[in-house]
């Protein structure tokens, strides 16, 4: 058997990339270029040998300073021209290859120059909005200011508290003209303060100024005609212009006070209506040129940004790559004797010869008198765990990962997870027309696959696009377990023939449901279409899917026990063979796998033998007489024996495995502390310090607690794993139950009235019920089920899941950790 074994081929998921651990000595002339080829190659993963040092004690850190700050430099330009609408409408266009100082140079200048520009778009856009608030004012004022002059007017504050006269106004001024008028004002008279504050501030500013003036103010509001651009978030902000009228100097600081509180800016408004037009004349001329100046500077930001936007797809990605090397090199030591780095890493086997082709390239562009010396070495530590995907496998493989990833040359379950679970989703699924929707759906995602791949697409819709393939698998198989169910949207069809059944006899009333006798052969693929709406369908149906949901789970936990054999094969351990794996197979096939034998030989005799009561008087009475429920010669016997090895499993399980690995321990370290005759003092001493060491780390009753709990979860997981499969049977029953409710309570329902309107409303009901509840929440819910049976009743069987993922040095995941 080992022989046949050994002959087969190796499967490229079934186990992990062997990986060497090599070592690096890199002259310091040719470093960059060095480590710049390993990036491009991306198939050796460096190992910090700086870990202990803080980041400023590191030898490349000002390096890494600079790329950080022409980062930060180009991250800027892109918000800027993120902000100018520019983003979309920008080409990168070819550039020759530039020096990263030459470029930290024109990044400094790019930069100084823009922000110099916004800096002066800045205060032209702060006086072109204070003309035309001023403006905006000088109009509504003016209004009220001349209706209060041509006729005395009475109005009433918004809370009617005080009244106002106003037939003395004409000798009054505004308080800002107080400043530039000469001549003393009358502060007996009514006084007034103008200017413009934001819309959403309104309200709170005027009951401000009433409780501070006690209500002696009159508040006049009129909207203004344009919005306001603000020059730091550059949004249109509505605003509205105010006139306050009021009495006394104490009034006019209180006013003065909470205006510049809210935020509001105070205008003079001349009373004389020849100055007011005067002015507004100058200010729409003020105002006219400054909106020729800001266009202007708005085109000439616009054009120094679309210059910088040309380069600047492949500037980040230059200064992304040179951070990277940078940082690398910091993982490596720095030998200043040599003038040489030393590092070390990870690499595949199969990479050895690509990566000493890049260290000879790299020696050879760079000049260097000295090449790169490339060994390997021996590590203590446990390599990565490195598996070659497509984008085909890629998905399954992140579901295993998802778990945990595999140790080093461990079975890998994702190549079993390929068939099995789109299977036992589909098995929960099991419906023709559901299965076309999803198989619809995945053919379009990968039939845009390169357009898709090229977008950045949103949280749920990458998860949808990565898994396409699986959507793929899962709806090929749904569509195929329909077919063994015979359900098209919960309606079956003579697809594979006519019905074994038909009418008892000429009175039969109803040919489908009543009265049916089998007159042929049975229905030749899958559930034959006259179980649909018998009175035994449901009872069918249910032992039947049952029935497989045990048979199904007895055989992938058989495969997963399986995989724990060869896993104690490939990594020679005869004793996990001899003490586990034998003991696991005896325990759940001597109970389980009994029953699954039973249920086939039911099926095959049609015999009416009840497995409940055989099961568990197997257990209770194992020595009493079947009976009835007896399926073949010997099973009484058979079944004595069987729980008999099933009862000698368990402390085969649990006591030999600790003891034998104590007396292994103690005979390979026993004597080994004296050395032998003719070894030096030091070497004894390197000799016998990890022999002590190790001596010291074996604790027997550790091992034996841990055997213990590794045992005792094994038997009450083979019970409790065998029922958790009976979800197959209850979520394929829950879905088929649901679509039939849909069918028959929705759309047949609409469908028996004569009206265009009731049958098109159950139409779309009936559309909306399957498109959200069963193809979408139906469909998560069977893949988190799945899920569960592969994570839990599968992998625990063999998969340790306590790796860690080969994580090379490459520049091709650098753009894609920069978008996420």
């Amino acid at each position: 058997m080992d022989k046949f074994l050994d002959k087969l081929p190796s499967m490229d998921l079934m186990r992990s990339e062997k990986m060497t651990f090599v070592q690096l000595i890199i002259p310091v002339e040719s470093a960059h270029r060095t480590v710049s080829y390993l990036g491009e190659l991306g198939l050796l993963q460096f190992r910090d040998l700086n870990a202990d040092k803080s980041p400023f004690q590191l030898t490349f850190v000002n390096q890494v300073k600079r790329c950080a700050e022409m980062s930060r430099k180009l991250r800027f330009f892109k918000d800027q021209i993120s902000k100018a609408g520019l983003l979309g409408s920008i080409r990168p266009v070819s550039q020759p290859d530039i020096e990263l100082e030459e470029l930290e140079f024109q990044l400094g200048e790019h930069e100084h120059e823009l922000i110099e520009m916004n800096s002066n778009s800045e205060r032209l856009r702060q006086s072109y909005n204070e003309l035309l608030e001023f403006k905006m004012v000088l109009q509504k004022a003016s209004g009220f200011l001349v209706s209060s002059n041509s006729h005395a007017v009475t109005e009433e504050t918004e809370l009617e508290e005080n009244v106002y006269s106003m037939n003395d106004y004409g000798d009054s001024v505004s308080l800002l003209e107080q400043d530039i008028r000469p001549g003393p004002s009358d502060q007996s008279g009514l006084n007034f303060v103008s200017g413009i504050i934001c819309k959403s501030k309104a309200p709170r500013f005027e009951r401000m100024l009433f409780r501070a003036t006690r209500g002696n103010m009159l508040f006049n509001q009129a909207p203004a005609d344009e919005q306001i651009m603000d020059p730091l978030s550059t949004e249109m902000v509505e605003q509205t212009v105010f006139v306050v009228f009021f009495s006394g100097l104490q009034a006019k600081a209180k006013i003065l006070k909470i205006c510049e509180a809210f935020g509001a800016n105070c205008y003079p408004v001349p009373e004389d209506i020849t100055k007011q037009r005067q002015i507004t004349r100058e200010v729409s001329s003020r105002l006219a040129d400054l909106e020729a100046t800001l266009d202007a500077g708005i085109r000439h930001r616009n054009k120094a940004l679309t210059s910088v936007g040309f380069h600047l797809a492949k500037w980040m990605n230059m200064v992304r790559r040179e951070k990277a090397v940078y940082d690398t090199l910091n993982m490596l030591n720095f030998d200043v004797t040599k003038k040489c780095l030393v590092g070390e890493g990870w690499c595949p086997i199969f990479a050895k010869t690509k990566i000493q082709e890049a260290l000879q390239r790299a020696t050879f562009d760079s000049n260097s008198q000295v090449g790169v010396i490339f060994h390997v070495m021996d590590a203590i530590e446990s390599p990565p765990t490195y598996f070659r995907t497509n984008n085909f496998t890629s998905a399954f493989q992140e579901i295993v990962d998802a778990y945990g990833v595999a140790r080093y040359q461990e079975a890998n379950p994702a190549v079993y997870t390929v068939i099995t679970f789109p299977f036992l989703f589909a098995v929960m699924f099991g419906d023709w027309g559901h299965g076309i929707c999803l198989l619809m759906g995945a053919l379009v995602l990968i039939a845009r696959e390169r357009k898709l791949a090229a977008q950045k697409l949103g949280s749920f819709m990458e998860m949808l696009f990565g898994g396409r393939y699986v959507l793929l698998l899962m709806s090929l198989f749904s569509i195929y377990c329909g077919l063994i169910y015979n359900e098209f949207f919960s309606v079956p069809f003579h697809i594979f023939g006519g019905s074994a059944y038909k009418c008892r006899d000429a009175t039969c009333s109803d040919a489908h449901t009543v009265g049916l006798i089998k007159y042929r052969d049975p229905y030749p693929f899958g559930v034959d279409p006259s179980w649909r709406g018998s009175r035994s369908e449901l009872p069918f149906l249910n032992s039947l899917k049952m029935k497989l949901s045990i048979l199904l789970g007895v055989v992938q936990m058989n495969v997963g026990i399986m995989l724990s054999y060869f896993n104690a094969r490939f990594f020679n351990s005869s004793i996990d063979i001899r003490y586990q794996f034998v003991p696991q197979m005896i325990f759940l096939n001597s109970l389980f796998g009994y029953l699954s034998l039973l249920v086939v030989i039911k099926w095959c005799t049609g015999s009416k033998a009840d497995l409940y009561h055989v099961m568990i008087y197997m257990f209770l009475s194992p020595t009493d007489d079947l009976g009835v429920n007896q399926l073949f010669w010997g099973q009484r016997p058979l079944q004595i024996i069987l729980l008999v090895l099933a009862l000698i499993a368990v402390p085969w399980m649990l006591f030999p495995k600790p003891f034998i690995l104590r007396k292994l321990h103690t005979e390979r370290f026993q004597g080994r502390t004296y050395g032998m005759l003719g070894t030096s003092e030091m070497d004894l001493d390197v000799e016998t310090d990890p022999v002590r060491q190790h001596h010291e780390e074996f604790n027997f009753s550790e091992v034996f607690v841990h055997q213990m709990i590794h045992s005792i979860e094994f038997v009450l997981g083979a019970v409790s794993n065998t029922a958790s499969y009976l979800r197959l049977w209850a979520l394929s029953l829950a879905h088929s139950e649901l679509s039939t409710v849909f069918y028959e309570k929705v759309l047949l329902l609409a469908w028996g009235y004569d009206s265009f309107i009731i049958r098109l409303i159950g139409l779309a009901v009936f559309a909306f019920a399957t498109a959200f509840i069963l193809l979408m929440m139906e469909t998560l819910s069977a893949f988190l089920h799945a899920l569960r049976l592969h994570w839990v009743e599968f992998q625990n069987k063999f998969y340790l899941g306590d790796g860690y993922k080969f994580k090379p040095f490459s520049f091709a995941s650098l753009a894609t950790e920069d978008e996420d």
